[in-house]
C-alpha cells in the first residue's frame, strides 16, 4: 500500500505516514515515513526528512535521514544535509550540502 501526495496537492505542515508514500506535490514541513518514500520529479518539499528508504527525484531543501537507503536519481535536486547508510547518486543530480554514512561500526572495527 502507497499513500500518494499528487502533484496539484499542497501541504502546510508535518506529514506522518506508518507506510509507504509517494509524493509528488509540495510539502512545506517535516515528513516522517516509517516506510519507503518516493519524492516524484515535480515534487517540492521544504523541510526535515525521515523514512526508512528514499528514492528521490524532485527538489528538496532541507535534512534528509535514512535507515537504510537513499537514492539521488537523474533529477534530484537536494539542497541540505543527508544521512544515510547506503548512498547513490546517478549521474545528473544535484547534491548540496554534507553526507554522513552511519553504518553501524562497532569500536574495536574503527581502532583496529
Amino acid at each position: 500500500e502507497v499513500s500518494i501526495i499528487s502533484s496539484g496537492v499542497k501541504i502546510d505542515g508535518n506529514l506522518f505516514s506508518e507506510g509507504n508514500v509517494r509524493i509528488d506535490g509540495n510539502v512545506h514541513g517535516n515528513v516522517s515515513v516509517n516506510g519507503n518514500l518516493t519524492i516524484g520529479d515535480v515534487s517540492e518539499i521544504n523541510g526535515e526528512i525521515k523514512a526508512k528508504n528514499i528514492t528521490m527525484n524532485g527538489k528538496v531543501f532541507g535534512k534528509i535521514s535514512t535507515q537504510e537507503k537513499l537514492k539521488l536519481e537523474s533529477k534530484a535536486y537536494l539542497k541540505g544535509d543527508l544521512i544515510t547508510k547506503y548512498l547513490i547518486i546517478e549521474e545528473g543530480a544535484y547534491f548540496e550540502g554534507s553526507s554522513h554514512m552511519n553504518n553501524s561500526v562497532s569500536s574495536e572495527q574503527k581502532d583496529g
